[in-house]
Formats: C-alpha cells, structure tokens, sequence
C-alpha cells in the first residue's frame, strides 16, 4: 500500500492580514517532510472561488515549486479541472509536460470537473454536460502529450488546428491518469476509461470493498475502453489523519478540522453562498453548537477510531482494513480546518516511524503481483482504444507565414 498527502488549502474566517502566505508555505513544509519521511504522493486540488473550503485556484504554481524542494514524493493533480471553459486542453498537456520534466518525471494526472455552482456558474459550464466535457477534454490531453503533431480535433465541446504541442513529458507515454470519484458510479466511470480511481469520499472499508471489486472487475471486463495511452489501474482512497500515542489528544487535534471539512463539503451544494461574505467556519460552529459536550465528546471517539484519527495502533488497524478491502493507497486529509501546522508535522513523523514500515515491507511484492494477473487484461484493454491516428509527413498541414512575403529588416540589408 501507498501513502499520499492531500491539499485544499482550506482556510477558514476570520482572515487575517498574511494567513493566506502561511498557509501556503506551511502545505509546502509538511510535503518537504513527507518527501524526506518516505511519503509515496502529494495531492493538489484545484479548485475555483470556494472561500474558506480551498484557496488551491493554481496548482500548477503550487505543485512546480514543490518539485523544486523534493526529491522522490510524487507530484499529483488531484485534480486539475480539465474542462476547456476552466482550462484549455492544450495548456493543461504542456503544463503537465513542463511539471514533468521539472520534478524529473514524478507527475500524476487527475481530471476532474467541479461540482458546485460557485465553479461552474463562474465558467458557465452547464452541469448536465460537465462529465462528458471533462472525458472529451481528458483524452485529448493525452494525445496532445503523445503526438508529435497532434493532428487536430473538432469534438462537441472544443476544436483546435492540427499543432505539435510542446513540450512532451519525461514519463513515457504520458503521466498517469486518474479521476476524481466520489460514489460507485464514478468509481464505473473511471475503470470504463482505464485510469485510476481518486477516491474523495469517506467510506467505511466494506464499502470501500465493494468500490474495488467494481472497479477491478471492470478493469477486467469488455467495458474498459482506455481514454489514455496507458492503463494506470489503482485506486486511492481519502482518510482523515491525526496522529498521537495518547488516543484522547489525536481527537482534540484534529476532529474539528475534519468535521468543519464534511460541514463546509455539504454547504457548498446545500447552502446558498454570498461570494466573499458567507461565514462557512461561523456557520458550522453555530450548527455545531446544538449538541451537548457529551453528545460531541461520544461522537468524536466513535468517529475517529474508524476514519483515522487515533494512536499508532489505532491507524494500523485502520489501514490493513482498507489494505485488505483492495484499497492500493490511502491519502492523508491532514490539512483541514483549522488544524495546526506542528501537529500536523508530529502525524506525518510518528506514522513514518511506527506505522509506515509494516506496509512498505509488502508494497512491491504486492504490485508486482497486481501487475502480472492485470496485465493481459490492460493488454485486452489497449486493443480496444479507439486511437487518434497520427498524421503522415505529407497529411501534416502547412500553416500559412502572417505575411505574403518574408519582410528584411534594413539594418540586415544594409549589412549584406
């Protein structure tokens, strides 16, 4: 199994002046450690005008200069919104290229499409349409990676000229690529399209179980049509994460961050939003402040020890259910709320050094064993790719010069 780190960059109000630069450099501290404690992936969303929820509007920016601090973590977009209206598809394939060949070939690539309509009212993208937008754009970034020239493409949600689109990534023959799923019929979605499956949702390991049997079990079927030039078959699930040896200080480091993480997901489609003056952190401490202690004490305890939140123990039990579920990496919600940098830092460590070495010790027996009983089935997989044909010497169009005739500057004429 694999470990990952997650950023939203959440950061709930009061702001104050300079919270936003610390917030950022502190993410860029804890992946530094988690690069240095061993730490598998660093995730990055991307998303669009969600005050307190996620600052995380650029994280080409953010993840570029996390390549320039780490040596080995790899680097994931988890996601980048992929549709044109967000992104064009040919500035996200040569940003993943540029990433690529910046971190020394250490990138991920997730699609995703956003899902509020504070992000798709902003672009106008109509939501009815956004999956097939976000599929559309998704495979023609990766052709844009691979060709050399892309040949061109008129689909139903954009069109570009035949163009070579550079640079081309050091990961041959692209980045992986993932989708953001967040229920079973996205987990279908994703193994239909052959790209791993980024798990944003909360689910007990029976459920997460049967979320691996669907997707393995399309990975092997007839419905696994690839979108990318390879196959990149895993799936990666979220986890809350607070780490302490006294189990009672895990909870009151993190429990709040990760119920004002759920309370803040919720609103963002339930609760109408006033852009930039919605109190989403006031609000949840008003709601929260229906229950008694005892009520919140009990639930806190029930809740942490089974998503993450506890003693050493407690999460190696926590991690050998999903290990044993299919589950091939957990990624670390560390970063929520209001949660403290420091402890934060002290979770990453103590997992490092008390829980992380039991399941490294099996990961690549593990993934050599998944990738022989897969492979004839990625192989089957490939033949079914409908594949963009790339254009012959002479199919390449000539692109006409801006002007009839080449102009000669006059100190050039003068010269010669």
């Amino acid at each position: 199994m694999k470990f990952g780190v997650f950023y939203e960059l959440q950061l709930p109000k009061p702001w104050k002046e300079g919270d936003e630069h610390r917030l950022f450099h502190e993410a860029l501290e804890q992946i530094v450690l988690a690069d240095k404690l061993g730490y598998d992936h660093a995730w990055e969303v991307e998303h669009h005008f969600l005050d307190e929820y996620s600052h995380s509007s650029s994280p080409e920016v953010f993840l570029a200069a996390a390549a320039s601090v780490t040596k080995n973590i790899r680097l994931g977009h988890g996601i980048r919104q992929v549709i044109p209206n967000y992104n064009h598809p040919a500035r996200t394939a040569e940003g993943l290229a540029t990433l690529d060949i910046m971190s020394n070939g250490r990138v991920e690539f997730g699609i995703g499409e956003g899902a509020t309509r504070l992000e798709l009212g902003g672009f106008h993208i109509p939501a009815k349409e956004k999956r097939a937008m976000a599929i559309e754009a998704g495979e023609q970034i990766a052709n844009m990676m691979v060709l050399d020239p892309y040949p061109g493409f008129e689909g139903n949600y954009f069109s570009m000229p035949c163009r070579n689109v550079l640079p081309k990534p050091v990961q041959r023959p692209h980045p992986p690529m993932w989708m953001a799923c967040t229920n079973r019929d996205t987990i279908r979605v994703a193994a239909s399209l052959g790209v791993g499956a980024l798990a944003f949702s909360f689910v007990d390991p029976e459920e997460a179980k049967a979320w691996s049997e669907i997707y393995y079990g399309i990975i092997k079927s007839d419905e696994c049509k690839p979108i990318g030039h390879s196959v990149n078959a895993n799936i990666a699930m979220v986890s809350n994460f607070s780490l302490h040896e006294d189990r009672e200080e895990a909870i009151r480091r993190g429990h709040e961050g990760f119920e004002f993480f759920g309370y803040a997901l919720n609103a963002l489609v339930a609760h109408d939003t006033v852009p930039g003056r919605t109190d989403m952190w006031g609000d949840y401490i008003k709601a929260r402040g229906n229950r008694t202690q005892e009520v919140i004490d009990a639930a806190k305890r029930a809740e942490a020890i089974a998503t993450g939140i506890g003693t050493p123990d407690d999460m190696r039990a926590h991690l050998r259910a999903f290990r044993d579920a299919g589950v091939d990496q957990v990624i670390f919600m560390q970063q929520a709320g209001r949660n403290k940098h420091a402890h934060i830092c002290e979770s990453l460590e103590l997992f490092a050094k008390e829980v992380m070495p039991e399941f490294k010790q099996e990961a690549a027996e593990r993934e050599a064993k998944k990738q022989a009983e897969l492979a004839p089935y990625i192989e089957a997989a490939l033949k079914r790719k409908n594949w963009m044909k790339p254009l012959e010497d002479h199919e390449i169009p000539v692109v006409q010069a801006s002007v009839k005739k080449a102009q000669v500057n006059s100190s050039s004429s003068a010269a010669g």
